[in-house]
């Protein structure tokens, strides 16, 4: 789920499935351009809904892997991920969730599977298939 909008009263969310993109903003780019950097951080400051994180909130926050983000973006659960590109889920489980690193060989196997996922879905394919 994704959170688009809060206030104190009201919580908008839009529900999102992997693979889906995030919805278009409605920022006026035109008028940021005419703004100073002065004036584009004041308005940026008087958002009570994007209030800037402090750098205790900064310490806390945790990077979404990118295996996740690559899985995600192909619309996979992590099982149907696992499967077609021969990993063992608890491995991608464990990569998504921090607890471990890919080495070498599965950094070099996730740069192939993130340039041309449809290439290495044939060739990583069971002949049984």
């Amino acid at each position: 789920m994704h959170t688009i909008g809060m206030s104190k009263t009201v919580t908008t969310r839009v529900m999102l499935r992997p693979g889906e993109p995030l919805p278009k903003g409605a920022t006026d780019w035109a008028r940021l351009d005419t703004m100073t950097d002065e004036e584009a951080r004041a308005v940026a400051l008087s958002d009570p809904d994007a209030r800037p994180s402090s750098p205790e909130q900064l310490a806390k926050m945790r990077r979404v892997s990118r295996v996740k983000v690559l899985r995600q973006r192909l619309g996979m659960t992590q099982a149907e991920f696992a499967r077609a590109f021969h990993l063992p889920l608890t491995t991608l489980r464990d990569w998504e969730q921090h607890r471990s690193m890919p080495d070498a060989p599965a950094r070099a196997l996730l740069l192939a599977i993130e340039r041309d996922p449809e290439v290495m879905r044939r060739l990583l394919a069971d002949e049984a298939a």
